[in-house]
C-alpha cells in the first residue's frame, strides 16, 4: 500500500461538479492499494500517516504530526500510484489491486484514520475526481505500509 502525502492549506475533491470532500489545513493523502496488500497494511499505513511529523513546531522544524496539530485529512483513492512506466510509454497497472480487493482496504484505512482524527474527508472510490489543493511548503512525501 502506498500513500502520496501533500501537506495542504486546504484541499477538496469534486465528482460530477459536486464537492464530496473538503478540508482546511492538514494532509491530502492519495492512497494506492496493491494486489498483495492486507488489512494489516491498511492499519499500519493509516497509523503512519497520522503520526508522520511533517508540520512545523514553534521553532519552524517539521516536528509535529497531524494528530498533534489537530489538522484534517482528505483521502483520495488512486490506483495509478501502482502504475509502472519503466517499459514503453503506456503504464502497466498490473500490480494495482482490483476494485473488489481495494475498496474494503480503502474503507479500513479511512475508518482507522477516523478513529484518531476528528476531521477525515474522502473522495468517491472508483469515481473520476477533480482534486483541488494548495500544497503548503511545498511538502510532498511518498510513504508505504511496509518497513
Amino acid at each position: 500500500m502506498r500513500a502520496l502525502l501533500q501537506r495542504v492549506s486546504k484541499a477538496s475533491v469534486q465528482v460530477d461538479g459536486q464537492v464530496v470532500g473538503a478540508i482546511g489545513p492538514g494532509i491530502c493523502a492519495f492512497l494506492g492499494i496493491g494486489e498483495e496488500d492486507t488489512t494489516s497494511d491498511a492499519l499500519r499505513l493509516a497509523d503512519k500517516v497520522l503520526r508522520l511529523r511533517i508540520f512545523p513546531d514553534g521553532a519552524g522544524k517539521m516536528n509535529l504530526s497531524l494528530l498533534e496539530t489537530g489538522g484534517a485529512l482528505l483521502v483520495v483513492s488512486q490506483f495509478t500510484l501502482y502504475g509502472d512506466a519503466r517499459k514503453g510509454n503506456r503504464p502497466s497497472y498490473a500490480k494495482a489491486a482490483s476494485p473488489a480487493v481495494a475498496e474494503p482496504l480503502y474503507k479500513t484505512f479511512v475508518e482507522r484514520c477516523r478513529t484518531y482524527c476528528s476531521e477525515v474527508a474522502t473522495g468517491t472510490f472508483q469515481a473520476h475526481m477533480e482534486v483541488h489543493l494548495i500544497n503548503d511548503g511545498p511538502v510532498t512525501l511518498m510513504t508505504y505500509s511496509g518497513g
